[in-house]
């Protein structure tokens, strides 16, 4: 399933094209195209089934994406009662964006996860950088429970914090929870709105590193971020 997620920005399209932005608002892109992109890797998955299935062993199964909930795409079959195979959160970030790295914070705890679970970040830039179509880049792929496990981890020992540094874990919890079911785990005190920043707790360092450094139309992303950063007033 890695290799599949890492063969998505090769095989996707979608009808999305933007045209007529302000260079000003280039900031302004990651929370409307964002459920577009999602559906469109989706989409892509399934198109790819070759890949993660390669002897038709799933033919009833196929991936669905879901919202309000975790996990944001689930592989599931049409035949009632079946449980998902797996699940994978999904999310886009806009290369461009003013904070250099993503914003998405990933509070869901371990035992919602089972281990074949997979969080992806899947980062995107238009074809021509102001105009055109999304296009996709290598994404970040990593097990979804070692990230809640690595996120906790890092709050409660690593970060060198005065404060209280408990967390309080709900309990009950299992594998693809209903929308209802509270499945967040959550710090005593975060007076910065902190946890959970997926960017914040180091397995993200060397990925964002790398792909700041990709060129787009010839020019590295973070000389884009600083050209747009001095002409925003």
């Amino acid at each position: 399933m890695r290799r599949t997620l890492f063969a998505v920005p090769n095989h996707l399209t979608t009808p999305t094209n933007i045209e007529g932005l302000l260079a000003t608002d280039i900031f302004t892109l990651n929370a409307p195209l964002a459920a577009t992109i999602e559906e469109s890797v989706v989409h892509t998955l399934n198109e790819l089934r070759p890949v993660w299935d390669p002897h038709s062993e799933y033919q009833t199964y196929s991936f669905v994406r879901q919202s309000q909930t975790f996990p944001d795409v689930m592989l599931q079959s049409i035949e009632n009662g079946a449980v998902p195979l797996m699940g994978i959160e999904l999310k886009g970030w806009h290369l461009l964006s003013s904070e250099s790295a993503p914003t998405y914070r990933f509070t869901v705890t371990r035992n919602a996860c089972n281990p074949w679970d997979l969080l992806a970040v899947a980062p995107w830039v238009l074809s021509n950088v102001l105009a055109g179509s999304p296009i996709l880049m290598r994404p970040f792929v990593k097990p979804a429970r070692f990230c809640a496990e690595k996120r906790n981890y890092y709050w409660q020992h690593e970060r060198n914090a005065k404060g209280d540094t408990g967390i309080m874990i709900p309990s009950d919890v299992g594998p693809y929870p209903a929308k209802s079911d509270p499945i967040s785990d959550k710090p005593n005190s975060d007076g910065a709105n902190n946890f959970g920043r997926l960017a914040r707790y180091g397995i993200m360092d060397d990925y964002i590193k790398a792909m700041l450094a990709e060129p787009v139309r010839g020019v590295p992303v973070k000389a884009w971020i600083q050209f747009y950063k001095g002409h925003m007033n």
